[in-house]
Protein backbone atom coordinates (compact mmCIF):
# COMPACT_ATOMS: atom_id res chain seq x y z
CA UNK A 1 0.00 0.00 0.00
CA UNK A 2 1.07 3.58 -0.69
CA UNK A 3 0.87 6.50 1.73
CA UNK A 4 -1.35 9.46 0.85
CA UNK A 5 1.63 11.79 0.96
CA UNK A 6 3.47 9.54 -1.51
CA UNK A 7 0.46 9.55 -3.84
CA UNK A 8 0.58 13.36 -3.78
CA UNK A 9 4.33 13.41 -4.49
CA UNK A 10 3.95 10.92 -7.34
CA UNK A 11 1.30 13.12 -8.99
CA UNK A 12 3.96 15.81 -9.60
CA UNK A 13 1.57 18.70 -9.05
CA UNK A 14 -1.37 17.18 -10.94
CA UNK A 15 -4.51 17.20 -8.76
CA UNK A 16 -5.73 13.79 -7.58
CA UNK A 17 -9.36 12.68 -7.52
CA UNK A 18 -10.53 10.96 -4.31
CA UNK A 19 -13.78 10.18 -2.54
CA UNK A 20 -15.18 9.46 0.91
CA UNK A 21 -17.90 6.86 1.43
CA UNK A 22 -20.02 5.87 4.42
CA UNK A 23 -20.75 2.27 5.48
CA UNK A 24 -24.28 1.06 4.76
CA UNK A 25 -26.75 0.79 7.59
CA UNK A 26 -26.56 -2.42 9.56
CA UNK A 27 -28.27 -5.18 7.61
CA UNK A 28 -27.99 -3.46 4.22
CA UNK A 29 -26.07 -5.00 1.35
CA UNK A 30 -22.47 -3.98 0.71
CA UNK A 31 -23.02 -4.52 -3.02
CA UNK A 32 -24.85 -1.21 -3.46
CA UNK A 33 -21.95 0.71 -1.93
CA UNK A 34 -19.36 -1.02 -4.10
CA UNK A 35 -21.57 -0.55 -7.18
CA UNK A 36 -21.69 3.19 -6.45
CA UNK A 37 -17.92 3.33 -6.13
CA UNK A 38 -17.18 1.34 -9.28
CA UNK A 39 -18.14 4.00 -11.88
CA UNK A 40 -15.86 6.48 -10.12
CA UNK A 41 -12.87 4.22 -10.74
CA UNK A 42 -12.90 5.74 -14.25
CA UNK A 43 -11.11 8.73 -12.71
CA UNK A 44 -8.44 6.58 -11.05
CA UNK A 45 -8.74 7.62 -7.40
CA UNK A 46 -5.61 6.30 -5.66
CA UNK A 47 -7.43 6.22 -2.32
CA UNK A 48 -10.94 6.06 -0.86
CA UNK A 49 -11.84 7.22 2.64
CA UNK A 50 -14.25 5.10 4.67
CA UNK A 51 -15.98 6.76 7.61
CA UNK A 52 -16.40 5.18 11.04
CA UNK A 53 -19.55 5.73 13.08
CA UNK A 54 -19.48 5.63 16.84
CA UNK A 55 -22.09 4.08 19.08
CA UNK A 56 -25.55 5.56 19.58
CA UNK A 57 -27.76 5.37 22.64
CA UNK A 58 -31.44 4.56 22.32
CA UNK A 59 -34.16 4.10 24.93
CA UNK A 60 -36.77 1.36 24.58
CA UNK A 61 -39.92 1.29 26.78
CA UNK A 62 -40.57 -2.07 28.46
CA UNK A 63 -43.99 -3.55 29.37
CA UNK A 64 -43.38 -2.88 33.06
CA UNK A 65 -43.02 0.85 32.38
CA UNK A 66 -39.25 0.98 32.80
CA UNK A 67 -36.85 2.15 30.12
CA UNK A 68 -34.18 -0.10 28.66
CA UNK A 69 -31.08 1.77 27.52
CA UNK A 70 -29.39 0.19 24.51
CA UNK A 71 -26.03 0.90 22.91
CA UNK A 72 -25.89 0.20 19.19
CA UNK A 73 -23.77 0.93 16.13
CA UNK A 74 -25.94 1.60 13.10
CA UNK A 75 -23.12 1.70 10.54
CA UNK A 76 -20.49 -0.87 11.53
CA UNK A 77 -18.14 -2.53 9.05
CA UNK A 78 -15.42 0.03 8.32
CA UNK A 79 -12.58 -2.51 8.42
CA UNK A 80 -14.44 -5.00 6.23
CA UNK A 81 -15.33 -2.31 3.71
CA UNK A 82 -11.72 -1.14 3.60
CA UNK A 83 -10.59 -4.68 2.86
CA UNK A 84 -13.26 -5.10 0.17
CA UNK A 85 -12.28 -1.82 -1.53
CA UNK A 86 -8.60 -2.72 -1.41
CA UNK A 87 -9.11 -6.13 -3.00
CA UNK A 88 -11.86 -5.27 -5.50
CA UNK A 89 -10.49 -2.00 -6.84
CA UNK A 90 -6.80 -2.14 -5.98
CA UNK A 91 -6.85 1.31 -4.35
CA UNK A 92 -5.74 2.36 -0.90
CA UNK A 93 -8.53 2.56 1.68
CA UNK A 94 -8.29 5.26 4.34
CA UNK A 95 -10.30 4.27 7.42
CA UNK A 96 -11.40 6.91 9.88
CA UNK A 97 -10.10 6.32 13.40
CA UNK A 98 -12.10 7.99 16.17
CA UNK A 99 -11.53 9.11 19.73
CA UNK A 100 -15.24 8.92 20.49
CA UNK A 101 -16.49 5.58 21.75
CA UNK A 102 -13.12 3.85 22.14
CA UNK A 103 -10.60 3.25 24.89
CA UNK A 104 -6.90 3.57 24.15
CA UNK A 105 -6.55 -0.22 24.19
CA UNK A 106 -9.46 -0.69 21.77
CA UNK A 107 -7.88 1.89 19.49
CA UNK A 108 -4.56 0.07 19.56
CA UNK A 109 -6.27 -3.23 18.68
CA UNK A 110 -8.13 -1.52 15.81
CA UNK A 111 -4.90 -0.05 14.45
CA UNK A 112 -3.13 -3.41 14.72
CA UNK A 113 -5.92 -5.01 12.66
CA UNK A 114 -5.43 -2.33 10.00
CA UNK A 115 -1.68 -2.86 10.08
CA UNK A 116 -2.08 -6.62 9.61
CA UNK A 117 -4.33 -5.97 6.58
CA UNK A 118 -1.61 -3.81 5.04
CA UNK A 119 -3.63 -0.60 5.44
CA UNK A 120 -1.08 2.15 5.99
CA UNK A 121 -3.29 5.25 5.93
CA UNK A 122 -5.63 6.52 8.64
CA UNK A 123 -7.66 9.70 9.07
CA UNK A 124 -7.56 10.46 12.78
CA UNK A 125 -10.57 12.34 14.19
CA UNK A 126 -12.09 13.22 17.50
CA UNK A 127 -15.54 12.34 16.18
CA UNK A 128 -19.00 13.64 16.97
CA UNK A 129 -20.90 13.39 20.23
CA UNK A 130 -22.75 10.11 20.69
CA UNK A 131 -26.39 10.45 19.71
CA UNK A 132 -28.63 11.75 21.19
CA UNK A 133 -26.16 13.88 23.19
CA UNK A 134 -25.05 17.33 22.03
CA UNK A 135 -21.64 17.48 23.71
CA UNK A 136 -18.64 15.23 23.23
CA UNK A 137 -17.59 13.01 26.10
CA UNK A 138 -14.67 10.63 25.91
CA UNK A 139 -15.06 7.01 26.90
CA UNK A 140 -13.32 6.11 30.16
CA UNK A 141 -9.63 5.68 29.34
CA UNK A 142 -10.28 7.19 25.94
CA UNK A 143 -9.24 10.44 24.32
CA UNK A 144 -10.85 13.85 24.44
CA UNK A 145 -8.74 15.42 21.68
CA UNK A 146 -7.66 14.19 18.26
CA UNK A 147 -4.10 15.31 19.01
CA UNK A 148 -3.91 12.62 21.72
CA UNK A 149 -4.95 9.97 19.23
CA UNK A 150 -2.47 11.29 16.66
CA UNK A 151 0.25 10.86 19.28
CA UNK A 152 -0.77 7.25 19.90
CA UNK A 153 -0.59 6.41 16.18
CA UNK A 154 2.73 8.23 15.83
CA UNK A 155 4.08 6.27 18.81
CA UNK A 156 3.08 2.99 17.15
CA UNK A 157 5.01 4.13 14.08
CA UNK A 158 8.03 4.32 16.39
CA UNK A 159 7.36 0.88 17.85
CA UNK A 160 5.92 2.28 21.08
CA UNK A 161 2.77 0.41 22.17
CA UNK A 162 0.56 0.68 25.26
CA UNK A 163 1.74 -1.16 28.36
CA UNK A 164 4.79 -2.57 26.53
CA UNK A 165 7.38 -0.02 27.59
CA UNK A 166 10.12 -2.58 28.16
CA UNK A 167 9.52 -4.62 25.00
CA UNK A 168 10.96 -3.93 21.55
CA UNK A 169 8.06 -4.21 19.09
CA UNK A 170 7.87 -3.79 15.31
CA UNK A 171 6.69 -0.32 14.29
CA UNK A 172 3.58 0.33 12.23
CA UNK A 173 3.75 2.51 9.14
CA UNK A 174 0.69 4.75 9.18
CA UNK A 175 0.36 7.94 7.19
CA UNK A 176 -1.71 10.11 9.53
CA UNK A 177 -4.37 12.47 8.26
CA UNK A 178 -6.33 14.96 10.36
CA UNK A 179 -9.35 17.17 9.81
CA UNK A 180 -9.52 20.96 9.69
CA UNK A 181 -12.20 23.59 9.32
CA UNK A 182 -11.62 26.51 6.92
CA UNK A 183 -14.52 28.35 8.57
CA UNK A 184 -13.51 27.41 12.16
CA UNK A 185 -14.66 24.45 14.21
CA UNK A 186 -17.91 25.43 15.85
CA UNK A 187 -16.61 24.57 19.32
CA UNK A 188 -13.50 26.75 19.03
CA UNK A 189 -13.72 30.15 20.69
CA UNK A 190 -12.00 31.88 17.77
CA UNK A 191 -9.77 31.23 14.74
CA UNK A 192 -6.55 31.60 16.72
CA UNK A 193 -7.49 28.86 19.15
CA UNK A 194 -8.67 26.66 16.28
CA UNK A 195 -5.28 27.06 14.61
CA UNK A 196 -3.48 26.23 17.85
CA UNK A 197 -5.32 22.90 18.01
CA UNK A 198 -4.55 22.17 14.36
CA UNK A 199 -0.88 23.04 14.77
CA UNK A 200 -0.75 20.78 17.82
CA UNK A 201 -2.07 17.85 15.75
CA UNK A 202 0.56 18.44 13.09
CA UNK A 203 3.31 18.77 15.69
CA UNK A 204 2.22 15.45 17.21
CA UNK A 205 2.70 13.69 13.89
CA UNK A 206 -0.03 14.44 11.35
CA UNK A 207 1.19 14.01 7.76
CA UNK A 208 -1.64 15.75 5.90
CA UNK A 209 -4.86 17.68 6.45
CA UNK A 210 -8.33 17.24 4.93
CA UNK A 211 -10.76 20.12 5.22
CA UNK A 212 -14.43 20.13 6.00
CA UNK A 213 -16.62 20.95 3.01
CA UNK A 214 -16.91 24.57 1.91
CA UNK A 215 -18.69 26.38 -0.90
CA UNK A 216 -16.58 29.54 -1.05
CA UNK A 217 -13.07 28.81 -2.31
CA UNK A 218 -11.72 31.97 -0.73
CA UNK A 219 -12.31 30.33 2.66
CA UNK A 220 -9.94 27.54 1.63
CA UNK A 221 -7.34 29.87 0.12
CA UNK A 222 -7.30 32.06 3.25
CA UNK A 223 -7.07 28.97 5.43
CA UNK A 224 -4.10 27.55 3.52
CA UNK A 225 -2.28 30.87 3.64
CA UNK A 226 -2.81 31.14 7.37
CA UNK A 227 -1.56 27.57 7.86
CA UNK A 228 1.61 28.32 5.93
CA UNK A 229 2.18 31.49 7.93
CA UNK A 230 1.80 29.41 11.10
CA UNK A 231 4.49 26.98 9.93
CA UNK A 232 2.13 24.18 8.90
CA UNK A 233 3.74 22.74 5.78
CA UNK A 234 1.89 19.41 5.28
CA UNK A 235 -0.45 18.98 2.27
CA UNK A 236 -3.91 20.49 2.75
CA UNK A 237 -6.63 18.64 0.84
CA UNK A 238 -9.88 20.50 0.13
CA UNK A 239 -13.05 18.56 0.94
CA UNK A 240 -15.96 19.13 -1.46
CA UNK A 241 -19.63 18.24 -1.52
CA UNK A 242 -21.92 19.27 -4.36
CA UNK A 243 -25.19 20.66 -3.09
CA UNK A 244 -27.98 18.28 -4.16
CA UNK A 245 -31.31 19.53 -2.76
CA UNK A 246 -32.94 22.87 -2.01
CA UNK A 247 -33.26 21.96 1.67
CA UNK A 248 -29.49 21.71 1.96
CA UNK A 249 -29.32 25.50 1.85
CA UNK A 250 -30.60 25.39 5.42
CA UNK A 251 -29.40 21.94 6.53
CA UNK A 252 -25.71 22.11 5.64
CA UNK A 253 -24.96 25.43 7.37
CA UNK A 254 -26.58 24.14 10.56
CA UNK A 255 -24.92 20.72 10.52
CA UNK A 256 -21.45 21.79 9.41
CA UNK A 257 -21.34 25.45 10.50
CA UNK A 258 -20.43 26.84 7.10
CA UNK A 259 -21.47 29.79 4.98
CA UNK A 260 -23.34 29.61 1.68
CA UNK A 261 -22.26 32.20 -0.91
CA UNK A 262 -25.01 34.61 -1.92
CA UNK A 263 -24.74 33.69 -5.61
CA UNK A 264 -25.27 30.01 -4.83
CA UNK A 265 -28.20 30.76 -2.54
CA UNK A 266 -29.92 32.87 -5.21
CA UNK A 267 -29.35 30.23 -7.89
CA UNK A 268 -30.79 27.44 -5.77
CA UNK A 269 -33.73 29.51 -4.56
CA UNK A 270 -34.64 30.14 -8.19
CA UNK A 271 -34.92 26.39 -8.81
CA UNK A 272 -38.40 24.90 -9.09
CA UNK A 273 -37.42 21.43 -7.89
CA UNK A 274 -34.56 19.39 -6.46
CA UNK A 275 -33.53 18.15 -9.90
CA UNK A 276 -32.75 21.71 -10.93
CA UNK A 277 -31.04 22.39 -7.60
CA UNK A 278 -28.88 19.30 -8.07
CA UNK A 279 -27.73 20.62 -11.47
CA UNK A 280 -26.91 24.00 -9.93
CA UNK A 281 -24.89 22.17 -7.29
CA UNK A 282 -22.95 20.31 -9.97
CA UNK A 283 -22.20 23.49 -11.93
CA UNK A 284 -21.11 25.34 -8.79
CA UNK A 285 -18.81 22.52 -7.74
CA UNK A 286 -17.30 22.29 -11.25
CA UNK A 287 -16.29 25.95 -10.99
CA UNK A 288 -14.92 25.35 -7.49
CA UNK A 289 -12.83 22.46 -8.79
CA UNK A 290 -11.40 24.38 -11.73
CA UNK A 291 -10.37 27.25 -9.49
CA UNK A 292 -8.86 24.92 -6.90
CA UNK A 293 -6.94 23.00 -9.55
CA UNK A 294 -5.58 26.21 -11.04
CA UNK A 295 -4.42 27.23 -7.57
CA UNK A 296 -2.52 23.97 -7.07
CA UNK A 297 -4.76 22.02 -4.68
CA UNK A 298 -3.09 18.61 -4.32
CA UNK A 299 -6.30 16.56 -4.20
CA UNK A 300 -9.98 17.17 -4.85
CA UNK A 301 -11.69 15.07 -2.20
CA UNK A 302 -15.44 14.49 -2.61
CA UNK A 303 -17.87 13.63 0.15
CA UNK A 304 -20.19 11.35 -1.83
CA UNK A 305 -22.60 10.43 1.01
CA UNK A 306 -23.33 7.19 -0.86
CA UNK A 307 -24.37 8.87 -4.13
CA UNK A 308 -22.15 8.91 -7.20
CA UNK A 309 -24.10 10.46 -10.07
CA UNK A 310 -23.40 14.14 -9.36
CA UNK A 311 -19.75 13.47 -8.50
CA UNK A 312 -19.48 11.58 -11.80
CA UNK A 313 -20.74 14.62 -13.71
CA UNK A 314 -18.26 16.89 -11.95
CA UNK A 315 -15.29 14.57 -12.43
CA UNK A 316 -16.03 14.23 -16.16
CA UNK A 317 -15.87 17.99 -16.48
CA UNK A 318 -12.61 18.56 -14.62
CA UNK A 319 -10.48 15.38 -14.79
Amino acid sequence: MTKITDHIKAANGKPIFSIEVIPPLKGDNLKSLLDNIEPLMEFKPPFVDVTYHREEYIERPLPDGTIQKIVTRKRPGTVGICSAIMHRFGVDPVPHVLCGGFTREETEDFLIDLHYLGIDNALVLRGDPAKPFSTFKAKENGYTYASELVEQVANMNRGIYLHEEDTALAPSNFCIGVAAYPEKHFEAADHDIDFQYLKHKVDKGADYIVTQMFFDNQKYFDFVERCRQAGITVPIIPGLKPLSTRKQLQILPKLFHLAMPDDLVRAVEACENDQQARQVGVEWCVQQCRELMAAGAPVLHFYTMGKADNVMKIAREVF
